[in-house]
């Protein structure tokens, strides 16, 4: 399994700048005294400390841990693996560019599902790769990805990468643990599957967290953790790739802020899960209500509830009604997936009202 793109090699580039932290762990001792990054050390910041408090404050003085160690050490306790297998970036979006970045050349060929998340096209097309889409398998009730379509392109177009997301966005679909097995088995040997688990956490069946031979696994603390605006996400893979992704990522991306938000979020991990059980039981009722409209719910592993539409304009329709309400729901721009609506399942979803003009037009 080749584990970088030829544009990289095992001795170079590396990182400038490893950071305070980084070298108080290399020499075993503390370094109080930073003279060296040019940081705003001395900024009394009382604007800001009036705004967001003195701990905020005092952590956006200084660059984070670039390596994120204790973030990892606590990542690793909770998910059962190492922390070497484990890194952490400004979100699942950022480590999407920093996958493409470090094991894609300019031209390599990438394989998705035609309307995914929308994201992975942006930076594969600008990451300069040929993009080649299959359809998702869709039937009354159903929209999944075709994981024999995505095999099947991944051989005959001498693919580099094959990106999922699961479970599914914007469809919720959540593949079992085997059908992934199943992809990564028999996708050809120099392809590696970028395995987008944004949603993880929403899943019934919760897989194990151990890295899968050539798979980039990713995910986020923007759903389950509420901290979407602080950008912070990790990636599972076996030590040998991340050494790869590490030479070529920004090593100051996420902040210290992120940082401590996310080891706060992890040691309350009792809330995370309460938040999570709260959303299943709102996504069900949310999807009840549009059934109960008439309206064709497809099945979902995520924090959302997707629905398919007779058709585009009908979708559409619905879109622009609602945001003349001022309510904003997702309609994936990709044409193949033109008549799906995707609503997120928050407490605001279910207000009295709150979606009149869906039920309106679901009852023509």
């Amino acid at each position: 399994m080749v584990v970088r793109a030829s544009h990289l090699d095992r001795e170079g580039p590396d990182n400038p700048f490893p950071g305070r932290q980084a070298l108080e762990r290399r020499l075993g001792h503390a370094l109080p005294h930073q003279l060296g990054s040019n940081e705003g050390l001395d900024m009394p910041h009382r604007a800001l400390t009036e705004a967001l408090g003195a701990p905020v404050a005092e952590l956006a003085r200084a660059y984070g841990d670039a390596q994120a160690h204790d973030l990892r050490q606590q990542l690793a306790e909770q998910l059962g693996t190492s922390h070497d297998t484990l890194l952490v970036d400004a979100g699942a979006d950022s480590l999407i560019a920093l996958t493409l970045r470090a094991l894609c050349d300019t031209g390599t060929t990438v394989i998705t599902s035609a309307g995914t998340y929308p994201t992975f096209r942006y930076f594969a097309e600008g990451h300069g790769c040929r993009l080649v889409e299959v359809d998702y398998h869709q039937a009354p009730g159903q929209l999944a990805p075709d994981v024999d379509a995505l095999l099947q392109a991944a051989w005959l177009h001498h693919a580099g990468l094959v990106y999922l997301a699961n479970p599914d966005n914007p469809s919720g679909h959540c593949l079992a643990s085997a059908e992934i097995a199943y992809l990564v088995d028999h996708l050809p040997p120099t392809c590696h599957l970028l395995l987008d688990e944004a949603y993880h956490e929403f899943r019934p069946d919760q897989s194990d967290s151990t890295p899968m031979r050539g798979v980039v696994r990713l995910r986020t603390f923007s759903k389950a953790h509420g901290l979407a605006g602080l950008r912070i996400g990790y990636a599972i893979a076996a030590p040998e790739m991340l050494e790869v992704m590490y030479k070529v990522r920004i090593h100051y991306a996420v902040s210290s802020v992120a940082q401590s938000a996310a080891t706060v979020v992890l040691t309350h991990i009792d809330e995370v899960e309460r938040h999570v059980r709260s959303v299943i039981e709102r996504r069900e009722q949310l999807a009840a209500q549009l059934q109960a409209w008439g309206a064709e719910v497809l099945p979902s592993a995520t924090n959302f509830v997707a629905i398919r539409m007779p058709g585009a304009e009908s979708a559409l329709e619905a879109q622009q009604a609602l945001l003349a309400d001022g309510v904003i729901i997702h309609r994936p721009p990709h044409p193949a997936l033109g008549d799906i609506l995707r609503i997120s399942a928050t407490e605001a979803a279910l207000a009295k009202g709150r979606l009149a003009a869906l039920k309106r037009l679901m009852g023509r």
